[in-house]
């Protein structure tokens, strides 16, 4: 029936960037095993790296971006 589901595997409507050209957020999935949850990270301002932190205990994630990386979209934070 109509509105009675809901899609979770489309992303939220992409931002605008100067150009006015929409611009998506590069993410990765990060199960967090300290509390058992999912969360997405983002690539920080600089482009270096992956930074985020579980939502339940606040523990801090990072994951450096350079040569030699892995094509891997999620992971299992211990």
């Amino acid at each position: 029936m109509a509105g009675e589901s809901l899609d979770l595997s489309s992303d939220p409507e992409p931002t605008s960037n100067s150009d006015g050209v929409p611009a998506r957020r590069r993410f990765l999935g990060v199960q967090f095993a300290c509390c058992g949850v999912y969360s997405r990270i983002y690539v920080n301002q600089e482009g270096t790296a992956y930074a985020g932190n579980c939502p339940k205990c606040t523990k801090r994630v990072e994951l450096k971006i350079g040569p030699g990386g892995t094509d891997s979209r999620f992971f299992t934070v211990y």
